[in-house]
């Protein structure tokens, strides 16, 4: 039967011993205790081997032992409370490999804690810059009017307004984070229906018309479609989806530009694109553009307006569909972003 490797030290180590003994032991036999007969001697031998191996293996286990316990001591990623002492083994190849292999799995839930603690702070970071902005602006024209202001119908009049949009950007941002928080901590309750997608995609050509028209910003279908295409999902959601995506290619297309949304057949679903013409994105940030209000620029960003979450929704809306949403992007070019929906049968 092989042995055991862990044991391999411990028996080698015997073995030498014994071998050294029996060499003395031999010498003893002949000069002094000839009379003791050979099967004494012999057994003499089996006898040193085996205490020698065991009391070899007990010693150097608990050497080890007493050493592991020093370095998850020392080494503060470690837990001794981790460490059975049925796991140490006199195999130091094993046992290196065993630890490369604990240190690797503490390292890489460092990594984690340290990524999941940076999202965090600039996560608390942008929403206090997102709601700082609007309400400074409410509060320095409320202050103005309380200050006499008021009393000039004009002036009361544009602050007023003024005001206004400042409260609509706080709702806006404050509805987005409870869209997003329930996203993420309730899950989407979805209501499945076919529908036509065509269909959708005209009604938000209509409701963004306007918008579109003052950057003088073209949508259009990439072609004429002669039927209906039919796809099974939560229509106010794809809506939304469909909203949030055109809304950001007028933001950062380019003036008298375009956006085009088409419609094609992959891998036995449908893939939905959203094209434009504008400045497009750089290589670095296309990683990082679905996380909650991530900003390629941030002065332009907020000049534009909006919550910076309508990508992170569209991510959790795409997925939530249990479909997949994808970015392509060349800086100063323009940039395509891309989901599919399942085919209605």
């Amino acid at each position: 039967m092989k042995i055991k490797k862990t044991y391999s030290y411990a028996l080698w180590s015997a073995l030498y011993l014994t071998i050294l003994s029996a060499i003395i032991a031999t010498l003893a036999y002949f000069i002094v205790v000839k009379h003791l007969g050979i099967t004494t001697v012999i057994l003499s031998f089996a006898f040193f081997f085996i205490i020698s191996f065991l009391i070899i293996q007990y010693r150097t286990e608990h050497f080890i032992y007493r050493r592991l316990i020093k370095i998850y001591e020392d080494v503060s990623i470690l837990d001794v409370n981790d460490l059975r002492k049925d796991s140490t083994t006199t195999d130091i190849e094993q046992l290196s490999k065993s630890m490369q292999k604990y240190v690797e799995g503490k390292s890489l839930e460092i990594k984690s804690l340290t990524e999941r603690d940076s999202f965090r702070r600039d996560f608390l970071g942008n929403v206090a810059h997102e709601l700082k902005t609007p309400l400074f602006t409410v509060q320095g024209y409320i202050l103005t009017l309380i200050e006499g202001a008021v009393n000039d119908k004009q002036i009361r009049t544009k602050y007023l307004e003024r005001a206004n949009k400042g409260v609509e950007r706080l709702v806006a941002v404050i509805k987005d984070l409870d869209m997003i928080s329930k996203l993420e901590n309730d899950g989407m309750k979805l209501d499945i229906k076919v529908f036509n997608l065509l269909e959708l995609v005209q009604n938000v050509f209509d409701l963004l018309e306007m918008k579109a028209k003052k950057r003088n910003i073209t949508l259009k279908l990439d072609k004429t479609y002669k039927s209906s295409i039919y796809v099974k999902g939560d229509v106010e959601k794809i809506e939304q989806v469909l909203i949030n995506l055109v809304v950001n290619s007028i933001k950062y297309g380019k003036p008298n530009g375009y956006t085009t949304v088409a419609i094609e057949n992959y891998n036995g679903k449908y893939l939905i694109k959203v094209t434009d013409d504008g400045e497009g994105i750089q290589q670095q940030h296309l990683s990082r553009l679905f996380e909650r209000f991530y900003r390629v620029d941030q002065s332009r960003s907020r000049e534009q307006g909006g919550s910076g979450l309508g990508l992170s929704i569209v991510k959790h809306i795409v997925e939530a569909h249990n479909e997949t949403i994808q970015l392509k992007s060349k800086y100063g070019e323009g940039s395509e972003f891309s989901f599919t929906l399942e085919k209605a049968k």
